[in-house]
């Protein structure tokens, strides 16, 4: 599935994560043979496990004292959350926030993360430049690496990716068809389709809707209440701009495909993106990753993957596209924090961002989309649209509330609406409810 918005459909359950952990000091571990172990954990998501091997491979070549150790799982979260209750943590985790497991939200909750900010003025192994100068603009001191809204990053962006929708272009130059750049226009599409029995929408799961939903609050009310949602504002969902957000989504979601509801699970999910490879949907929130996850299923003739950001809200306004980010970070209780914080500066060298690249995992780095190709290539072209930018971060950390999920509110609450379970006046109240809580949570 998706690897990094996948939606924390659950309210955090890893409690008592750091009860009886004792916080690992600055020092080296040295294995039985001399060298430093260090112990990396990474989800295995759709680029793969073979990149991190081979990085791992060359990191060992120009470290000849170092011993990593990789553990690397679809369930990385499973496997390694017992060890760090037992006080055994990783030194370094690759794991971005957004999973149902919500196990990196925890330990920025508990505020268990070491800081990265020195990692960023530090210079990459082997190279002159530094990591932050490295970096793409914007991609660092947002609430995704900088969750409590300080200059500190405890985050550090691993690959990146544009999400926004996705369809078949090939469809679109067949009927002579022109992506919406309107959400006027987006209707009229809808209704065109709807006499030809193809769905306007559909989703993988209601967890997709995190790409639509962020950047349809930025493009409604700018990048300003975009950050007042995100950090629980009071009254912010009782705003003007909120109910037109909440407007046009549950306009949108009655062109819906009728069976995205009953697929949008974990282990239907791939269904209601195979529907936009049959041509019975147009359009989809879905992200870079779709290309390689969907690479074997049948489709129908002339499919051409395309990606759009949302309508704009007024013909020629500025559009925002939502960046999926993947998060790699040192828990501060690791034991080998001096060489994890070297090990993660090496991520970003030229050498390792091309091994990242041969699978499609796209770093944050300055000039790699110059060597992209194919579906990749067109993909990030998005970036390229003068009247379109990049909206990176989510959701800030508070303490934790008992039965609070807004993710799960904002998110979920679709596949509500398609079923007429919930009204959107409820939708809008209960997104109320659970930001205020939040907000107080947080103050």
């Amino acid at each position: 599935m998706r690897r990094s918005f996948v939606l924390a459909s659950a309210a955090v359950t890893v409690l008592g994560l750091l009860t009886g952990c004792s916080a690992g000091g600055e020092g080296s571990s040295p294995s039985t043979s001399g060298k430093t172990t260090l112990s990396v954990a990474a989800l295995e998501g759709g680029y793969g496990r073979d990149m991190y091997t081979e990085v791992i491979q060359a990191y060992e070549t120009s470290h000849p004292n170092v011993d990593v150790q990789l553990q690397i799982s679809k369930s990385i979260e499973d496997e390694i959350t017992p060890n760090m209750k037992a006080g055994r943590f990783p030194d370094v985790v690759v794991l971005g926030q957004g999973r149902k497991a919500a196990l990196t939200e925890t330990l920025i909750k508990d505020k268990a993360l070491e800081d990265l900010t020195p990692v960023l003025k530090a210079k990459v192994p082997g190279e002159d430049k530094a990591v932050g100068d490295k970096l793409i603009q914007g991609i660092v001191g947002n609430l995704n690496t900088n969750p409590y809204g300080t200059d500190q990053t405890y985050l550090l962006p691993m690959y990146y990716a544009p999400t926004g929708l996705v369809y078949n272009k090939g469809l679109f130059d067949q009927k002579g068809w022109k992506v919406p750049a309107t959400w006027d226009e987006m209707f009229a599409l809808g209704e065109t389709a709807k006499k030809e029995k193809i769905a306007l929408f559909t989703y993988p799961t209601a967890g997709y809707l995190d790409s639509f939903f962020f950047a349809l609050l930025a493009d409604i009310g700018g990048e300003q209440f975009y950050t007042d949602v995100m950090t629980y504002k009071q009254g912010v969902w009782q705003t003007p701009q909120a109910r037109q957000v909440l407007d046009l989504t549950t306009r949108l979601l009655k062109y819906a495909a009728p069976t995205t509801v009953g697929y949008a699970n974990e282990q239907d999910f791939t269904k209601n993106q195979q529907s936009l490879l049959d041509n019975k949907a147009l359009f989809m929130p879905n992200g870079t990753w779709v290309v390689g996850e969907m690479a074997d299923a049948p489709r129908a003739d002339g499919f051409q993957w395309g990606l759009t950001p949302l309508p704009a809200v007024t013909a020629g306004g500025k559009r925002y596209i939502t960046t999926s980010v993947e998060s790699v970070w040192i828990p501060s209780a690791a034991k080998n924090k001096d060489a994890a914080k070297e090990f993660v500066a090496y991520l970003y060298s030229d050498e390792a961002a091309k091994i990242f690249a041969k699978s499609d995992a796209i770093q944050p780095i300055q000039g790699i989309t110059s060597s992209l190709s194919g579906e990749n290539a067109e993909f990030y072209k998005v970036y390229e649209d003068p009247s379109v930018s990049a909206l990176v971060g989510g959701f800030a950390g508070t303490a934790p509330v008992a039965g609070v999920d807004i993710k799960a509110t904002l998110f979920d609450t679709a596949n509500s609406i398609i079923s007429g379970d919930k009204t959107e006046d409820q939708w809008q109240a209960a997104l109320n409810d659970a930001s205020e809580k939040l907000r107080q949570a947080g103050s």
